[in-house]
C-alpha cells in the first residue's frame, strides 16, 4: 500500500471527510459542496496525524525539495508545519490571514524569511485563494516559495491554474480519487453517490445548480 491509500484510509478512519450528497454545505468560496473535508482532527489522533507527517517528509525526499524554513498559514495549516518543522529539525514560521493590529503588524510570525526558500504547508486546497495569499505574504518579506505541500485537494482546475501561474508548484499527498475509493471500498458512501461527488469535482460552481 502506497502513502497516498494509506492517507485516504486515515482521513476516513477519523472521520475527516464528511458526504452530504442528500444535503449539500456551501463554502465560503461560494461552491456548494456535497462533500467536505476537516483536517483539524488529525492532532487528536496521533497514531493517524503520524501517517500525516511521514507522509510529507517522504513527499519532500521523492521530489527532492529544497527549503530551508517551513511555514504553515493561520490556523489549520499551523500544527501539520510545526510538527513537521520539528521532526525534521528545521526553523518554523507560520503566516498571518491578516495584519496584526498592534506590535509589529507582522503577517509573518516567528522569524526572518528574507533571502530563505520557505516550504509551505497546507492541510486543504481548496480554490487555493488563502494558500497563493501566504506565498505573496512570505515573497513580499523577501522569502522564496516554489513549492507547497498540502494533506489533499479538491483538485479543481482553476486550482491547479492558479498555483502554475503562480510560479508554486503543489504537492499533494493523497488524491480525492483514492479517497473515493476506500470509502466506497468501505461502505462509507455508495457507487451512485461516488459518481455524485465525481460529478461535482468535474464542475463544482455549476453542479449546485
Amino acid at each position: 500500500m502506497d502513502y497516498s491509500q494509506e492517507i485516504a484510509q486515515a482521513l476516513l478512519r477519523i472521520g475527516a471527510i464528511g458526504f452530504c450528497v442528500g444535503n449539500p454545505i456551501t463554502f465560503t468560496s461560494g461552491i456548494k459542496a456535497p462533500v467536505y473535508v476537516d483536517n483539524r482532527k488529525f492532532p487528536f489522533w496521533p497514531e493517524q496525524w503520524r501517517i500525516v507527517i511521514d507522509g510529507f517528509k517522504q513527499k519532500i525526499l521523492e521530489e527532492h525539495i529544497d527549503f530551508d524554513i517551513i511555514a504553515g498559514i493561520e490556523t489549520a495549516g499551523i500544527p501539520h508545519s510545526s510538527a513537521l518543522a520539528y521532526g525534521m529539525g528545521k526553523p518554523s514560521v507560520f503566516v498571518r490571514k491578516k495584519l496584526k493590529e498592534h506590535g509589529t503588524k507582522s503577517k509573518i510570525e516567528g522569524g526572518n524569511v528574507q533571502g530563505k526558500r520557505v516550504l509551505l504547508i497546507e492541510d486543504l486546497v481548496t480554490t487555493g485563494g488563502s494558500s497563493l495569499a501566504g506565498v505573496q505574504a512570505l515573497r513580499e518579506e523577501g522569502a522564496v516559495v516554489a513549492d507547497c505541500l498540502v494533506i489533499c485537494t479538491y483538485e479543481f482546475s482553476e486550482s491547479r491554474e492558479a498555483f502554475q501561474k503562480a510560479g508554486v508548484k503543489l504537492h499533494a499527498l493523497t488524491s480525492f480519487e483514492d479517497i473515493l475509493q476506500e470509502a466506497e471500498k468501505t461502505a462509507i458512501i455508495t457507487t451512485v453517490e461516488k459518481e455524485v461527488v465525481e460529478r461535482w469535482l468535474q464542475n463544482p460552481h455549476d453542479w449546485g445548480n
